[in-house]
């Protein structure tokens, strides 16, 4: 039995930080026995920190948190508090005067809405980390999804609000979860039906419009809205390597694909980390098939959990 949350994975435990006021947030996902990490960004415009550590030929092969966060590269600063909760708790790779966490870090560009001079800080990283816990399961406008909205081509008039969603698949004893922030610059539509389900709003007219419509026959009189991304986690208890997990993050990024469209634009920082806490011996083509259709569902759950703000309208509005 599961709950449908990444938390449904043995060892991994998830806390958020949010200013409603404010709409912005962060969350972070932890695994304090360290985790197998994997990243692989598509998006042209990301904001990150430590994807480097990923790359299969460079030392450090466990994660202990990828934090996901608001307030665009501002929002980075919420991994010092994370790292700084780890440390006190001893969690980290040992260098021998202390341990140091090892902790990833993406973020979604959500100053636009809310009070953009509150943004995730040290203080909140802190406390997200401080309520993590393995038996969380909220989802929508929550920690990094408060800030969230989607179809962003006609700029801040006409979004849809949007947030986190997370889905879990079981095969066996194997369990492969994600979770996501939606932020994304294209629509986003169901990937078994193709139904749209959010994305950029006629608020006049009160009826969802077409991005790839817009962008074909009106391309020069668009704003593009250079503030995007989609961002998330995949976490299995399958065994695997560094160059398995990149592989992992890469093929879940065809659930983006499914989900969203367009995707992977200049104006997008889009970005998958996959972690692995090494339990179940499973193929690897199959956890990354698995890891693309459980992203979709987590996109899916990110629109249909969230709420409306302030004038902006959601799935659950219409």
């Amino acid at each position: 039995m599961y709950n449908g949350y990444i938390t449904d994975i043995e060892g991994i435990k998830v806390g958020h930080g949010s200013s409603e006021g404010a709409l912005t947030g962060c969350t972070v996902i932890i695994c304090e026995e360290g985790a197998t990490g994997g990243v692989d960004v598509r998006g042209s415009a990301p904001g990150t920190r430590e994807t480097d550590l990923f790359k299969a030929e460079n030392m450090v092969d466990k994660v202990h948190a990828v934090v996901l966060s608001g307030g665009s590269a501002f929002g980075l600063e919420a991994s010092s508090g994370v790292m700084k909760f780890l440390e006190d708790k001893g969690v980290g790779f040992d260098v021998g005067v202390t341990k140091v966490p090892i902790v990833a870090s993406a973020v979604i560009f959500d100053l636009g809405i809310g009070d953009f001079k509150i943004r995730p800080d040290f203080k909140m990283g802190y406390e997200a980390a401080e309520a993590a816990s393995p038996t969380e399961n909220r989802q929508g406008c929550i920690g990094a999804g408060m800030g969230a909205t989607v179809g962003k081509i006609l700029g801040p008039k006409g979004v849809m609000k949007s947030g986190l969603g997370s889905a879990t698949i079981q095969l066996g004893q194997l369990k492969v979860s994600a979770l996501v922030v939606v932020n994304s610059f294209g629509d986003v539509y169901d990937y078994k039906s193709n139904k749209q389900l959010a994305g950029v709003y006629d608020y006049a007219n009160k009826k969802m419009l077409n991005t790839m419509e817009i962008l074909k026959n009106m391309y020069s009189q668009t704003n593009p809205f250079l503030k995007n991304t989609t961002i998330g986690v995949i976490a299995t208890n399958a065994i695997l390597t560094k160059a398995e997990g990149n592989k992992v993050a890469q093929m879940a990024h065809n659930g983006f694909a499914r989900s969203i469209n367009p995707i992977h634009t200049m104006y997008d920082g889009d970005t998958i980390f996959t972690m692995a806490t090494n339990k179940v011996k499973e193929d690897i083509s199959l956890i990354g098939t698995l890891a693309a259709e459980v992203m979709s569902q987590a996109i899916s759950n990110a629109i249909v959990h969230s709420k409306g703000y302030d004038g902006l309208v959601s799935y659950r509005d219409l």
